[in-house]
């Protein structure tokens, strides 16, 4: 069992490696569902991290996953870029107007040059998984990671196993939506999966002003932003080494 923590800060990556995780998936705005982080974030995640990898999330603004041309090659130089910088691995998903994968995806393969590469949560919005699921395959994807077209795992749980049985090992499937200590055994057992992905986040308070004004979206009254919760990222990797 492998475990990915989500993090968009250098006290996230502290957290991840520290907990024993195997990948932080590196990305900013997490509440807009996680973007591109800069240059100098991945810099330090690489610089902090000794066993956990660095995935570096390139999804250039928040929206749907069609993009323009400008936006493929912005993602391209930014794949470049994570690459320089001694990335792991990148998180990269493109749908085309049928909902299929975009043949950009081809670009981003081979702008990766050997980095493992995930083909994100697109793959949920996808007119049918199971066939962006093998596009993934022949375009050379490294993973996909899924919650089953529902926002919870559990939810997702029957074609996120449908996913795991048509791969048959020829791609890593990756399961999320809300993983926590408190399901993540059962999400195991319910899907199949030999990975999971969480975005395991706490509210910080901050300064009074601040949070009147500039508080981070869906943040509770009274706090600040959000960021990684380091006892539920020991119990969620703990438990998951334990299997």
């Amino acid at each position: 069992m492998r475990i990915e923590i989500c993090v968009e800060s250098v006290g996230g990556v502290r957290v991840a490696e520290e907990a024993g995780a195997d990948r932080v998936e590196l990305c900013c705005g997490l509440s807009d569902g996680g973007l591109t982080p800069s240059l100098a974030l991945i810099e330090e995640a690489v610089a902090l991290t000794a066993n956990t990898q660095v995935h570096v999330l390139i999804r250039p603004r928040s929206g749907d996953f069609r993009y323009s041309g400008d936006e493929v090659s912005v993602m391209v130089r930014d794949i470049h870029a994570a690459r320089a910088a001694g990335a792991d691995g990148v998180v990269i998903g493109a749908i085309d107007a049928a909902g299929a994968l975009d043949p950009a995806c081809a670009a981003f393969v081979d702008a990766a040059e050997g980095l493992e590469i995930t083909f994100h949560r697109a793959i949920d919005v996808s007119a049918s998984s199971e066939r962006a699921l093998d596009q993934a395959i022949a375009f050379g994807f490294t993973r996909v990671l899924t919650s089953g077209r529902q926002r919870s795992v559990l939810d997702g749980a029957p074609v996120i196993k449908e996913l795991v049985r048509q791969a048959g090992g020829a791609i890593e499937v990756m399961a999320c939506g809300g993983v926590r200590p408190s399901n993540a055994v059962q999400a195991i057992e319910a899907t199949g999966v030999s990975a999971l992905h969480a975005a395991v986040r706490t509210p910080v308070s901050g300064d009074a002003d601040s949070a009147a004004l500039f508080a981070g979206v869906g943040v509770p009254q009274g706090f600040d932003h959000f960021d990684t919760d380091p006892a539920e990222v020991a119990t969620l990797c703990e438990l998951v080494r334990g299997r």
